[in-house]
């Protein structure tokens, strides 16, 4: 049997070609992706392990407000400093001070950045100090500072040249060094400014007696466990110690349960999409050649063969064939991961990707994925044909049924209401579970009605070309409706495709919608003067006063944002003064007001907490509720709930005062303010003033309301590239499929176009004939693909609360795109038709 096998799988070795390619491009993407998440984990493993210089143990506040890696973590008392250093085995202690400061370039304009802004400390002990000199010294006086390469190089600075740290005040500084990373010019696309110990006490931590941390070098011989066990005792209230092995760990894991798997899993969905591409071109394949193949099977069961070994035969194939395109796709896989790292370098994702990592886990995910796609993809024509009776191979016999049967024909129809009512239901009620598995339904019911509809729909798409074509037109069109199982099956994979792409299109859309929706329903003003999207950067609350005394402004309110808990859950909040906010945003009031309101804290602070509609039910609050919260410097305090609101676009799902949060930082921060101009005020006047008035604090940009949603938009833009790129890699696999069920059909029709050509059919008119037999399979998938991304889009779009806004120009670039997709894929199988011998055609088998 193995002898058969072989046999089989050279004399159709071109026949297979194109099934082989398509195994090879899934699993060489699914590869690719495996081996670029595996790189940049060891890549942020390697920044997470350098990041701390020689750090053995590191003293820290013991209060932890947020779960992301690089979370803040408030002050502590200095006088941990020395007790630290009087213990036994401490080789080495240094004070740590780190907050926000943002660096200003050449012409006095803030450096932008995707990482954090922050300024500190240099650290005098080069094991301890992450960072090397590239150019230049260490600071010696307060007013003097390291900056990193990356962003001397952004902001156009030399060692000796003058410019500013906003700490939130401006600070002049001159810099006197230049420093790197190793060998990064920086971590990350973190912008650290570095001042000497004096110079941090007074800009960034603003008082003598309060620092980040301390970070401790242990004796020679002494283990990091060790040294935290004798630190520990002599820690003050409200300190921890941990070892340096403990907070890379801490900082590997939280990136591994975020960032790392959100990207993990978005690069294994788009390797699962090509592979079920992939999948149907295989079963297309191999449901075409094991048709053809049904008198040498019914030949083989007369001789004895049991059906069992028929379909081992037909299995053994798959398995060759997947098992090579599989082992190519492992080496395709490497270049594209390669590929895709430089793609990942050029946009700037933040981590600099050095090489690639290709782990044991990569291939042993892959393989036999690869193979079981292939296998059974293969494994229905393989049991279809071991079922041919014997009496098959003394007769003539149709390759393939063309009617859908009754079963199939119940079976698709019952799945495709199950499937239309789940996602309608879980649009209209907002649960996305269940319109997530309408959607898969929808997946099952489309591939279960496909030959249904195939016969119509082939039709249809082929009228233009009946018309415009004449006979071969004409001739096209019947042959895809003459096998719907046939034309669907070509059609399936670049439907799917089509479809993930165009549920995405519209999924980018809503939720853009959404946003805009969200903006214009809060924000009734005309400009917005915008710090970016970086957490840690933003400008001095005090702009807000300046803003206000404009004579082309009517009210402003500035607003920032900060991390805390909130009834003992981390909490990313929104501060701002709620008086002010309440005359510039409409957040839809339902409970309460957004007065302030006295607190039952200690501390005598004023002002009550805000929350959004959601959280008030999920928790059962209402106004007058009492909640605890705890800031990063540890204190704890209850606050008052004062207000419920429904519009959290802009304000999120907490809103905490501003006098209540700057009893707690040393450096508040606005990134956002909300301007409201005075009748007749011309919002062109309006945005001059504020670029002035923005001058002196990092100049953070006026933007009219409709670019300030343009830019809170940037990141779902940039997504647009990714999403083309997808659809690219599905057609190409999809082509393939297409390819191979024309050249396969071409051969089945051998006698066919012999006697086209006997009858007086030209070359040309052959050519055209499969041309567009391709183009009206290309149509029929890429209408099906759109049609369901918009229902399936819809349906995601809705139960997540945005609205329907599909793009237009986006939606059209995809249907020319897959409609003109056929053209390419019938050049091979349209030559190959229209060189036929004419009588060796018509003697044909």
């Amino acid at each position: 049997m193995t002898g058969l096998v072989l046999k089989e799988l050279w004399g159709r070795r071109r026949r297979l070609a194109g099934s082989l390619v398509a195994v090879f491009l899934g699993v060489a993407f699914l590869t690719g992706t495996l081996v670029l998440g595996d790189t940049l984990a060891g890549s942020i493993d390697d920044y997470y392990a350098r990041a701390y210089g020689d750090t053995d143990v590191t003293v820290r506040n013991a209060t932890k407000v947020s779960d992301a890696p690089w979370g803040p973590r408030g002050q502590i008392d200095a006088a941990a400093l020395d007790r630290v250093r009087r213990v036994d085995g401490v080789a080495n202690a240094e004070p740590v001070i780190q907050g926000s400061g943002q660096l200003l370039a050449k012409d006095g304009t803030t450096i932008q950045s995707r990482g954090p802004r922050t300024a500190g400390n240099w650290l005098t002990d080069p094991k301890l100090n992450p960072y090397r000199l590239a150019e230049g010294r260490a600071p010696r006086a307060p007013d003097e500072v390291v900056i990193n390469k990356m962003f001397a190089d952004e902001g156009r600075l030399r060692v000796g040249d003058r410019t500013a740290v906003l700490t939130p005040e401006k600070v002049p500084v001159t810099v006197v060094g230049i420093s790197r990373f190793g060998d990064e010019d920086a971590f990350g696309e973190t912008a650290f400014t570095a001042f000497t110990l004096e110079g941090a006490r007074r800009y960034v931590a603003r008082t003598p007696d309060r620092i980040t941390a301390v970070w401790i070098r242990a004796a020679d011989g002494l283990s990091q466990d060790a040294l935290a066990a004798r630190v520990r005792p002599v820690l003050p209230a409200g300190t921890e110690a941990i070892t340096g092995d403990g907070q890379v760990d801490e900082g590997l894991s939280a990136v591994e349960s975020g960032f790392l798997r959100g990207f993990r899993v978005v690069l294994a969905a788009f390797g699962g999409v090509a592979l079920l591409v992939a999948a149907f071109s295989i079963h297309n394949t191999f449901a075409i050649t094991m048709a053809q193949r049904t008198r040498e099977s019914a030949l083989l069961r007369a001789l004895g063969a049991r059906r069992r070994q028929v379909a081992a035969i037909a299995a053994a194939e798959a398995l060759a064939v997947g098992a090579v395109a599989t082992l190519a796709g492992l080496a395709g896989g490497i270049g594209f991961a390669e590929l895709l790292r430089r793609l990942f370098s050029a946009f700037r994702i933040g981590i600099a990707m050095q090489g690639l990592v290709f782990t044991a886990t990569a291939a042993l995910v892959a393989v036999p994925v690869g193979l079981a796609v292939t296998l059974i993809a293969a494994l229905g024509p393989a049991l279809r044909v071991s079922r041919v009776p014997p009496l098959a191979a003394l007769r003539e016999v149709a390759a393939e049924s063309t009617a859908p049967t009754d079963t199939r024909i119940i079976i698709g129809s019952v799945l495709a209401a199950v499937a239309a009512g789940s996602v309608a239901l879980g649009a209209l009620t907002g649960r996305v579970p269940m319109t997530a598995a309408g959607a898969v339904l929808c997946l099952i019911a489309m591939v279960a009605l496909g030959p249904v509809v195939a016969r119509r729909a082939a039709a249809v798409a082929g009228a233009p070309a009946a018309r415009l074509r004449g006979v071969p037109g004409a001739l096209a069109r019947d042959n895809a409706r003459r096998s719907p199982r046939r034309t669907v099956g070509a059609a399936t994979a670049l439907m799917i495709g089509v479809g993930v792409v165009t549920l995405l299109i519209v999924l980018i859309g809503s939720l853009r919608a959404g946003l805009e929706d969200g903006v214009a329903g809060s924000f009734h003003g005309r400009i917005v003067v915008n710090a970016g999207s970086n957490e840690t950067g933003g400008f001095d609350t005090r702009f807000a006063a300046d803003a206000a005394e404009l004579p082309q402004v009517r009210n402003v309110a500035g607003m920032g944002r900060g991390d805390l808990r909130v009834d003992g859950r981390p909490a990313n909040v929104r501060i701002a003064d709620l008086v002010s906010l309440q005359r510039v945003l409409d957040l839809d009031v339902v409970q309460g007001g957004l007065a302030a309101t006295p607190s039952t804290g200690g501390d005598g602070a004023t002002g009550g907490l805000a929350v959004s509609e959601k959280i008030a039910r999920d928790r059962g609050w209402r106004p007058g509720s009492r909640v605890g919260v705890t800031f990063a410097d540890g204190t704890r305090q209850t606050l008052q709930v004062g207000a419920v609101y429904k519009n959290t676009d802009l304000a999120g799902d907490y809103l905490v005062p501003r006098a209540v949060w700057n009893a707690h930082t040393g450096q508040p921060l606005d990134t956002l303010a909300f301007v409201d101009l005075r009748p007749g005020a011309s919002p062109a006047d309006a945005e001059r003033a504020l670029t002035r008035a923005a001058a002196p604090y990092g100049a953070p940009e006026a933007q009219s309301r409709d670019r300030f949603v343009a830019a809170q938009t940037e990141d779902i833009n940039g997504f647009i590239a990714v999403v083309y790129g997808m659809l690219a890699l599905a057609i190409v696999i999809a082509l393939l499929g297409i390819a191979n069920t024309l050249a396969l059909s071409v051969h089945e029709r051998t006698r066919e176009l012999g006697l086209l050509r006997a009858v007086g059919a030209t070359r040309s008119q052959v050519r055209s004939m499969v041309r567009w037999e391709s183009v009206i399979v290309a149509l029929f998938g890429t209408a099906g693909g759109i049609g369901l991304g918009l229902f399936l889009g819809w349906g995601l779009g809705r139960s997540l609360g945005n609205p329907f806004a599909p793009s237009g120009t986006q939606l059209a670039v995809i249907a020319v795109v897959g409609a003109v997709a056929g053209v390419p894929a019938a050049i091979r199988p349209a030559r190959r038709a229209s060189r036929s011998a004419i009588l060796s055609s018509i003697a044909a088998p």
